[in-house]
């Protein structure tokens, strides 16, 4: 087991141009006397500018790493490097103007401000950086247009249907031009056809922008699409396939 869980870390160890470097790296939750261990001792690299999948069963470690790769949570051990960023290097406020900056959030509740607009969900994070009115206009509007929305501009999530609301959150995820988009379970709430837009959609915008997208997911559609998988089982690496580059 040893032996094989050695080869499965220099598998996705050996990949060039990665953008998250994770060395052995575990997650352990505390609950009074009670630790349960997420992640046990992980050690991995995602390659920059790709389509990367991370799957397992529910309860395996998926949204824990995704959280700690996207700087929401801390790792108990272990080294992190997103973006060339040693992330425990950095202070508190250093790490949330990061993640501002370079990282991207999809996920399945679509997670929008519900008294806000369309435009308004979208042009948020570009308020939380400071950018300046009239370029916040330009790639707001940019971005409707891009994921097929610039007619509901003005729309709240309540009057778009769900499909309509995960692109506003994937606009919302782009707009800032980040690094990285981290999705966990993007297609969950979907039905099959728009879950299948929706990819289309993630594909063509990664191709475009040379961004990042990094999946936790169950869906063998999202699943097919797949240039890197990394299989997580019990908190730990146990298989890593790589595709050729698209």
């Amino acid at each position: 087991m040893a032996a094989a869980a050695a080869l499965v870390t220099a598998t996705a160890a050996g990949t060039s141009a990665a953008v998250v470097r994770l060395q052995r790296v575990a997650k352990t939750y505390r609950s009074g006397a009670l630790e349960v261990p997420a992640l046990r001792g992980i050690s991995l690299e995602i390659p920059s500018h790709r389509f990367s999948v991370v799957v397992g069963a529910s309860g395996s470690g998926k949204t824990t790493l995704l959280n700690i790769i996207g700087c929401i949570d801390a790792p108990s051990s272990g080294a992190i490097e997103v973006c060339g960023a040693d992330i425990a290097a950095l202070s508190d406020d250093a790490v949330s103007d990061f993640r501002a900056r370079n990282i991207g959030f999809i996920f399945q509740t679509f997670s929008l401000v519900p008294v806000l607009s369309a435009y308004e969900n979208v042009e948020y994070p570009l308020l939380l950086v400071g950018m300046p009115q009239a370029e916040r206009r330009r790639r707001t509007l940019a971005m409707l247009e891009a994921v097929g929305l610039a007619g509901q501009a003005r729309q709240r999530p309540n009057e778009l249907s769900g499909g309509q609301r995960q692109r506003v959150a994937i606009a919302r995820a782009l707009v800032k031009e980040p690094q990285v988009v981290l999705a966990d379970e993007p297609t969950a709430n979907l039905d099959s056809a728009t879950g299948a837009s929706i990819i289309e959609l993630m594909r063509r915008v990664q191709v475009q922008s040379r961004t990042t997208f990094i999946f936790a997911t169950h869906d063998p559609q999202l699943m097919s699409h797949a240039d890197e998988t990394f299989v997580i089982r019990d908190g730990q690496l146990v298989e890593h396939h790589a595709g050729a580059a698209r």
